[in-house]
């Protein structure tokens, strides 16, 4: 009993000079920051602006973890709701900060970013000449909003693609048509859904209901280029399709920090076949309605692996009016798989066919095409 309780004295000696040590170690570094900060404001051959040297230096902190924690100053915090309303301001892309660069998860369809040929995956290394590299996501997307009307310089690199690409855009007020539809040949029903925010589910059953009238062979839910949204749009247009079981859940740091959403009894287009079309630029909740339906066997998934964000960001706001965009927590499929970083991956894999200057439905989208043959086997 001596030597047991010599072992539990010896652990917890250990264990608080560990603490001891990272606590001092944690002051030297804070310390040290003070120490540069006013090193700064002493040398530095231009004078400084100290608040925005420290919410740079904040923000340093908050992507150094992963692409999508931030910081929003008071006006962001204020500003933010606006996307998820379905009407804002810009050029009508989605974006994250990848190596210190924009990456481009999705162009918005019918934007002027879309229509100026700006493509999921693309990197924007210059806003107007300016060089992206060092600014944080919320002063790219400053820099990118603007009056309508207004014009916007853009130097893009893409995959495969040595040279730079140089867009010049005029900005316009960002109305976004989430869902549209229309019976193809063969009567098969096809749905457009290019966001999931707080229209999304509502207008997607009405169209879903209007169509259901005529006689349907199958239906196509055309993800491509959505870069998500809402996580309850996601969990409620899942339902949709699913008669029941797990859609998606969260697991945060703590173990037990799990939620689950599940399915409740009811496919509304019932049991009909189901094809849903993903590519690079479906992303977030995008994924969540694609990876779910994929593993309950409910869907046959075509087109080119999704995005990978399979993250939880919570808004924490701070002391400042401001606050944090911090992930919180991961999404994962009924499988137990991640989407982070991952993506879903399609069961038939169709690239698209750029050589015939491809556009989502149109004559030259070859992935709906082979979509359309399939429900006709």
């Amino acid at each position: 009993m001596k030597k047991i309780l010599l072992i539990v004295f010896i652990f917890l000696s250990f264990s608080e000079k560990v603490l001891a040590n990272q606590i001092d170690e944690l002051y030297k570094k804070l310390d040290l920051f003070s120490d540069v900060l006013e090193t700064l404001n002493k040398e530095y051959v231009d004078e400084v602006d100290q608040n925005k040297v420290l919410d740079s230096a904040i923000n340093g902190m908050l992507q150094s973890l992963d692409p999508y924690s931030s910081y929003m100053s008071p006006e962001n915090f204020r500003n933010m709701n606006t996307e998820t309303k379905g009407e804002f301001g810009g050029l009508g892309i989605e974006i994250t900060m990848q190596s210190g660069l924009v990456k481009v998860i999705s162009p918005i369809e019918g934007t002027p970013a879309d229509k100026a040929g700006i493509k999921a995956g693309d990197f924007i290394v210059k806003i107007n000449n300016k060089q992206v590299k060092g600014l944080s996501l919320y002063e790219a997307v400053s820099m990118m909003r603007g009056k309508s009307g207004t014009k916007i310089n853009l130097t893009v690199r893409r995959k495969d693609i040595d040279d730079e690409l140089k867009f010049t855009i005029t900005r316009a007020k960002i109305s976004i048509k989430e869902v549209s539809a229309e019976v193809k040949s063969n009567n098969v029903g096809y749905i457009r859904l290019r966001a999931f925010n707080q229209k999304s589910y509502s207008q997607l059953k009405q169209k879903i209901n209007k169509i259901n009238k005529n006689k349907i062979n199958g239906y196509i839910l055309d993800l491509r280029n959505n870069p998500g949204g809402l996580l309850s749009q996601a969990i409620k247009i899942s339902d949709l399709f699913l008669d029941g079981g797990e859609i998606v859940s969260t697991r945060g740091r703590d173990e037990t920090d799990i939620k689950i959403f599940n399915a409740k009894k009811g496919d509304i287009i019932k049991n009909l076949p189901l094809i849903v079309l993903i590519n690079e630029g479906s992303a977030s909740a995008s994924e969540i309605v694609s990876g779910a339906l994929k593993d309950h066997k409910r869907a046959i998934i075509l087109g080119e692996t999704s995005f990978g964000k399979g993250s939880v960001q919570s808004i924490i706001p701070l002391q400042n009016r401001g606050a944090l965009r911090l992930t919180t927590a991961k999404y994962y499929l009924p499988s137990g798989d991640s989407i982070s970083e991952i993506g879903v991956v399609p069961d038939i894999t169709i690239k698209e066919d750029n050589k015939k200057n491809f556009k989502i439905n149109s004559k030259t989208d070859n992935q709906l095409e082979y979509a359309i043959k399939l429900l006709k086997i």
